[in-house]
């Protein structure tokens, strides 16, 4: 499921990470997708088989520009909501250790059928 999670965050052109996996000193690109899967719990089960999963995610995007950081984000939900992922609300504001990078979050969640 990161595979397909990374392939539509990708298309903005910028990096795509899990959180917390930049180096100590590595620098900050200056403007990042960053993802961290919270759940991938069965939702169905039937006849002793798990017959799907819903995977949550948290998508964050950061940069040192804060108007790429709410713009970018909005297109991010509205393309991943068009490739079958749910997303409800406006985000919230991600922690960045770096004082120079602003962020702002999501929380994203895909059903995926075992028949898919």
């Amino acid at each position: 499921m990161e595979d397909f999670l990374i392939q539509i965050l990708s298309m903005f052109g910028f990096p795509v990470r899990r959180q917390g996996s930049l180096l100590e000193d590595e620098p900050y690109p200056d403007s990042f997708f960053t993802f961290w899967n919270q759940s991938s719990d069965t939702q169905s089960a039937y006849d002793n088989k798990e017959n799907s999963v819903l995977y949550e995610y948290d998508v964050n995007f950061y940069s040192t520009d804060v108007e790429k950081v709410y713009e970018t984000l909005r297109k991010a939900k509205e393309k991943l909501k068009e490739n079958g992922w749910e997303s409800w609300g406006d985000g919230y504001d991600a922690a960045s250790d770096e004082s120079t990078h602003f962020g702002r979050g999501i929380t994203v969640s895909y059903l995926k059928s075992k028949e898919e």
